[in-house]
């Protein structure tokens, strides 16, 4: 019965969704050809006996790599997908004593991959469990023994010694061991964690006070020295003022002595005024000088010349005839 021209391509294209697959199917089924996934690799087997890996990405044909045994290892071999993505692991408390006694807990990082796929395979029933075992039983042992300062603070260089005695072992097993960390260094008994927290406590306390102590001593001595230079600087002002007023007075005695004189007279004013004394001013014409300093009633001249002086201005007022 002759088919539609319309209808064939139709028929082609179901025909082709039904059969390709079945053929690709088959055709993997049987070996000719395999898909290589990205990190991944593809171990092949043959009457208990390794033909060959296949670790490259990509579309591959185990009859170019492995010849016609290759054909063979569908009825008589195996194939195993081996994981060669990195992983990382975190073990919990790992128990070790310090070298003063004191029980501890590590907590220790790692990352791995395969990579060598055939000796992770064959070499060790439990690969996984083995290394975790290994990293577990290096850590303790490093660790173990170690003084508490140590444990604490070098971490980096534990962990890269841990690293150093687990890969030699890792690497016969077909792992490649990353980076190894120890994260954390925790105590397990209580009452040692409140005592080293009291401890901590008292000596932050006792720095705090010794900071402040020294901040206070550094301030007194800052203010001393500020006190002393201010001293030595006013002395030294104090000292240079009068060589500056005595070359001020001989500049203006070589210009005007009338000036300086009036200067000299003013100066002595301000330290008459300023000194508190008592001062009797008399007139300029005045003829009679009268007693100096005395009191009410007082009628005894306090100098010789002033008395003369007193008993001429009487003889004055007599007139010539003694009236």
């Amino acid at each position: 019965m002759p088919i539609d021209e319309t209808i064939a391509p139709v028929i082609a294209l179901i025909m082709g969704l039904i059969f390709i697959p079945l053929v690709l199917a088959a055709t993997s089924r049987l070996g000719l050809y395999t898909i290589v996934k990205e990190r991944e690799a593809q171990v092949y087997t043959l009457f208990g006996r390794v033909l060959g890996v296949l670790d490259e990405a990509g579309l591959r044909f185990p009859l170019l790599h492995f010849g016609f045994p290759a054909l063979l290892t569908p009825f008589f071999g195996k194939r195993y997908l081996v994981d060669t993505a990195l992983r990382q692991y975190y073990l919990r408390d790992q128990m070790v004593n310090s070298e003063e006694g004191t029980p501890m807990g590590v907590g220790i990082w790692y990352e791995m991959r395969v990579s060598n796929p055939e000796a992770f395979l064959f070499r060790n029933a439990n690969p996984d469990g083995s290394l975790q075992a290994n990293v577990a039983s290096s850590t303790i042992s490093t660790l173990s023994n170690l003084e508490m300062d140590k444990m604490l603070e070098d971490r980096h260089q534990l962990s890269r010694e841990v690293r150093a005695t687990v890969s030699p072992l890792s690497e016969k097993w077909g792992y490649q061991l990353g980076s190894v960390y120890i994260r954390k260094v925790a105590f397990t008994d209580r009452q040692m964690v409140d005592n080293i927290t009291e401890k901590v406590v008292k000596r932050l306390v006792q720095v705090t006070s010794a900071m402040k102590q020294d901040g206070e001593n550094r301030v007194g001595l800052i203010r001393s020295q500020t006190a002393f230079k201010v001293s030595q600087k006013m002395a030294e002002a104090a000292a240079a003022r009068p060589a500056v007023v005595g070359e001020a007075l001989n500049a203006i005695a070589r210009q005007d002595p009338e000036v300086l004189n009036a200067v000299l007279d003013i100066l002595e004013n301000e330290q008459l005024i300023a000194s508190g004394a008592e001062v009797d001013v008399l007139p300029r014409d005045c003829p009679v000088l009268l007693q100096l300093g005395g009191g009410q009633g007082a009628t005894a001249p306090a100098h010789p010349a002033a008395a003369a002086l007193k008993a001429a201005a009487d003889l004055s007022r007599l007139g010539p005839y003694g009236g």
